[in-house]
């Protein structure tokens, strides 16, 4: 009896969840299709809930449906224009979409894609995924539509006094994009001694093996981080 009992509970609670919680649970298990099917029957329900866009939005990025993507995170910036997170993912699945689209096509995206990472930067002081969206963007697209090295150091400045260890991670990235591959690995290092994560282990490694082909090094490195 007591075990029938406890079944019925638990069934009743499985069969009270609304979609949007088991939305949520299946997202959080990595089963993004049909987490998917729950978040489009609660967004039925309630089609201005920023939270369930917000999920279709980045199942959609999982997926590289690009288009969705911007849809979702556009209607959710709309609804919450102060919300720097919002402005930064419309931005990133935008940035996606030019880099898959032809040369003309994506001309016309850079722009909307630019002032989307500053608009967030500019509404939260603190958000360190903004600030390494516009190191990339500016070190990546060509110096006559915009990129510089100049500006992307503005950023690395930034998050020299936000994080110690992003600061130097986006000094590396530059310096290896540059091909300055002995800067990097002082900045690297640096990074390393501080953070000693998975991260900056792995974007050292990776300088030394494939960069540097200093196999000793890299060996070294990891002998050195698996203890």
């Amino acid at each position: 009896m007591k075990y029938f009992i406890s079944l019925f509970f638990i069934s009743f609670s499985l069969f009270s969840q609304s979609n949007f919680e088991k939305g949520e649970k299946l997202f959080d298990q990595k089963k993004y299709k049909e987490a998917k099917a729950y978040f489009k029957n609660y967004l039925n329900e309630y089609p201005s809930d920023v939270k369930t866009t917000e999920y279709l939005g980045d199942i959609a990025g999982i997926y590289k449906e690009w288009d969705e993507a911007i849809k979702c995170y556009e209607k959710i910036k709309k609804l919450n224009p102060q919300d720097a997170n919002y402005h930064y993912k419309y931005g990133g699945a935008l940035g996606m979409k030019a880099k898959e689209s032809n040369k003309f096509a994506a001309l016309g995206m850079i722009g909307d894609v630019e002032n989307a990472f500053l608009t967030a930067a500019k509404l939260d002081k603190t958000h360190i995924d903004s600030r390494w969206a516009l190191i990339m963007f500016y070190i990546e697209i060509p110096a006559i539509i915009g990129g510089s090295e100049k500006k992307a150091q503005v950023y690395v400045n930034e998050l020299m006094h936000l994080s110690k260890v992003d600061g130097y991670l986006s000094r590396g990235y530059i310096d290896v994009y540059f091909k300055r591959y002995k800067n990097a690995e002082r900045n690297y290092l640096n990074a390393h001694r501080i953070g000693n994560s998975q991260t900056t282990f792995e974007k050292l490694y990776d300088l030394y093996l494939n960069k540097l082909k200093d196999k000793s090094k890299a060996e070294q490195l990891k002998k050195e981080f698996n203890k």
